[in-house]
């Protein structure tokens, strides 16, 4: 018979032990690189890259999950253009209600404090799921039928994940409320801090599989609302998500590694493994700044500079682009915006001829305006990106579904019966 959790003090502890700093340096080092690639590009072109890591997020988090979908689909889905094949659909609304409710989320603006709460965590999962048309709102019962997964609302039955059996349903509040409780000071406290925090936090979420389904996603969006309300996100140019799936089999073995009870009396004090969570805090923090090293060297704007003049030589060559398209599009990345004028005199032209160069450069997408005779700003059109962005996608094979998308064992029998055995008993045993 499956042991159920239903204590909150269960789950501890909840930050790991730092004796020597090492943690706290590797969080420092962290928010040290993400401050450095705030300034990779100027505020305009800098909200253009954030929505494509932003997109990029929705995929890589997607793709931990097992469902791969091609950089094509993804740009025809957030025009709106949904294919007609059901699997390939099903995916791109997958996509896009991810890139909708993380930026639904990153509107409210809340500090880490606020995030903590249940109303919150609880609202990732809403604006997940009601993006969702609903006959993709269902996951099946290992027992028969099918279970509704209702859009912000914790889950009603048991469950385990693995060799993993979360907390009682009846419990999932105060496991919730004891989270908010625990974490608030730490996500209040300096940035690294609050940085190593919540890299803790992001196991003990997915410990508690609050949610029906999407526990993955939601800790995983949780965990990016953090980073960067902590200071740590880069204004955006970083995705955690994209190392993870890189790392995909290391990612699941420190989440089981952290699902560890205590392993002997030197091991912490709390009920689960105080050894394993520090290991599974460095796996996140390295995973990190490896990110945010491989986002800094994509981003350096020589590099960037260099592959977009590169690019766009190819195709004057073409045919595909006017001559002098480089001279423009480059003037506009390293100053951010352009006035219209501005172009003849870079291309050394009349006005007149001028405007037939920025008339196609705005029509094939490389160049926005806010309006028709408005300021000249770089846009990434899908057949730029692979040039300018290299190694964005794909991260390779997904291998095996991750720990949640292999779907999740709801515990059979009755619930008061598994509840009573002694939270002190072999928890490697899952009651299928």
């Amino acid at each position: 018979m499956a042991l159920l959790f239903d204590n909150p003090t269960d789950m501890e502890p909840l930050l790991p032990e730092d004796r020597d700093g090492s943690l706290l340096a590797l969080a420092s080092r962290l928010a040290a690189g993400a401050a450095r690639l705030e300034n990779a590009f100027r505020p305009h072109t800098r909200s253009q890259v954030a929505k494509l890591v932003r997109s990029m997020n929705g995929y890589y988090s997607n793709l931990i999950e097992g469902y791969r979908t091609k950089p094509h689909d993804i740009e025809r889905a957030l025009r709106k253009d949904f294919s007609e094949k059901k699997d390939v659909r099903e995916k791109q609304l997958l996509h896009v209600a991810h890139v909708e409710a993380q930026q639904a989320m990153e509107q409210l603006n809340l500090a880490p404090a606020e995030l903590l709460t249940v109303e919150s965590i609880c609202r990732i999962h809403k604006e997940l799921y009601s993006r969702l048309p609903d006959e993709m709102r269902f996951i099946e019962n290992p027992r028969g039928g099918r279970i509704e997964v209702i859009p912000g609302e914790l889950r009603a039955g048991e469950v385990s994940v693995g060799r993993h059996v979360a907390p009682s349903s009846t419990a999932l509040k105060a496991f919730l409320e004891r989270f908010a409780d625990q974490y608030r000071d730490c996500a209040l406290a300096p940035e690294p801090k609050s940085l190593l925090a919540a890299m803790a936090s992001h196991h003990r979420l997915v410990w508690i599989h609050p949610f029906e389904d999407g526990n993955g996603r939601v800790a995983r969006l949780f965990s990016h609302l953090w980073i960067a309300s902590a200071g740590g996100g880069g204004k955006g140019l970083w995705t955690l998500a994209r190392g993870l799936a890189r790392r995909l089999a290391s990612y699941r073995a420190a989440l089981d590694g952290a699902d560890e009870k205590r392993l002997n009396h030197f091991d912490g004090r709390g009920y689960l493994s105080a050894r394993r969570l520090h290991e599974f805090c460095g796996f996140m923090l390295e995973t990190s700044l490896d990110q945010i090293e491989f986002m800094s060297r994509l981003l350096g704007i020589g590099n960037t500079e260099n592959r977009l003049t590169g690019f766009c030589r190819v195709q004057e060559e073409a045919g595909d682009l006017p001559k002098g398209s480089h001279l423009v599009l480059k003037q506009v990345l390293l100053e951010d915006e352009l006035n219209r004028g501005a172009a003849a005199r870079i291309l050394g032209v009349s006005p007149r001829t001028a405007q037939p160069i920025v008339a196609r450069l705005l029509n094939a997408g490389f160049l926005e305006s806010p309006s028709p005779k408005g300021v000249l700003q770089l846009a990434f059109p899908e057949p730029l990106l692979p040039f300018l962005f290299p190694d964005l996608y794909p991260a390779g094979s997904p291998g095996d579904e991750d720990r949640e998308a292999s779907a999740p064992i709801l515990l059979q029998g009755d619930p008061q019966a598994l509840q009573s055995e002694s939270p002190q008993g072999d928890r490697s045993k899952t009651h299928r």
